[in-house]
This record gives C-alpha cells, structure tokens and sequence, in this order.
C-alpha cells in the first residue's frame, strides 16, 4: 500500500536539551517525514534550525539554500530565501505563551550520494511577538552527499520541551 506511514523514531524532550538528533535512522532512499508538536525553546527569540547528519555529525558545510512563503496574521505574507547558510532555518520562536511551533518537514534523497537532499515544510508557530505565521517551502543541500540522520538545534540555547517524531513514508 502506497503512502503509508511507519514509526522510525521519535523524541519526546521533558527538559531542556541542546539538540534532538535522529543519528542513523535514514537508511534507505525512501521519503522520509519529521512531524513536530509544540517545540518550545528556552531562550527567547531564537530560531529552531536543523542538519543533515552522517552518524550523528552535523554537516554545517555552507551548502543549504531555502525559499518559503509566510503567512501572517498580523500583516500581509512575506517571503523568506537565502543562500549558502550552514543550517536550514526553521522558525523564530520566543518563550512567552505559547510561542511555540507545530510543522511537517518531508525529507526527499537524504541516503542517495547521487543526489541533492531537500526538505519540504509546513509549520505553524505563535512568534515572539505573540503573531501567528504559517511557512511553506523547502530547503535543498546543494552537493550531492548522503546523509542517515537529521539533527534538531536551537541558535542559542537549548530546546525546552516539544515531541519530534520520524517516519518513513513507503
């Protein structure tokens, strides 16, 4: 049956953390799919980022390039790109009432050494400035490499509770 979903790993973080990381758990070219469920951090005002890892190392080589849409619900939608950054940005968070993220990233080519990784993502957060915004876009690693993990990090600080939970998609 095509499309179905099965449970690799998944980490729930009670208390504080300095990363979540899947080492070793992409191990085929299949589709791969992150969920995340309120990801919260513990310091104010930073951004929940990720790498693609090769046994539990992060490659923080400057090769991730990113396009996304934002909606908001403050003002009108924005758009976010970039280049070249050694992580994929996910979404600034804060740590006031329910500044946090829930989102869906699909990991496509992750274990293929002769392909280019990318992600696609959808995410929903309250911001630090208590505004609600929604993503949607991707990322790409820009050489072909292969990878059997994905490593969760805040840019300052460490990750104060939420669930990140790994699937693959067959």
């Amino acid at each position: 049956m095509a499309g179905q979903l099965i449970q690799v790993a998944t980490e729930t973080v009670t208390s504080a953390v300095g990363s979540v990381q899947f080492i070793s758990k992409i191990t085929t070219d299949d589709v791969y799919m992150v969920a995340m469920n309120n990801i919260l951090p513990v310091t104010d005002n930073v951004e929940l980022r990720a790498r693609f890892s090769s046994s539990g190392t992060g490659d923080a080589t400057a090769n991730y390039d990113t396009a996304k849409k934002q909606m908001r619900a403050d003002s009108a939608f924005g758009n976010i790109s970039s280049t070249n950054q050694t992580e994929m940005g996910i979404v600034t968070l804060g740590t006031a009432g329910n500044e946090m993220c829930n989102g869906i990233l699909y990991l496509y080519n992750v274990n293929n050494s002769s392909e280019y990784s990318f992600v696609t993502i959808e995410t929903s957060n309250r911001n630090t400035a208590g505004h609600l915004r929604g993503d949607a876009g991707g990322y790409v690693h820009t050489v072909s490499s292969s990878f059997d993990g994905i490593n969760f990090f805040m840019s300052s600080g460490n990750i104060a509770s939420g669930t990140f939970t790994l699937f693959k998609v067959v």
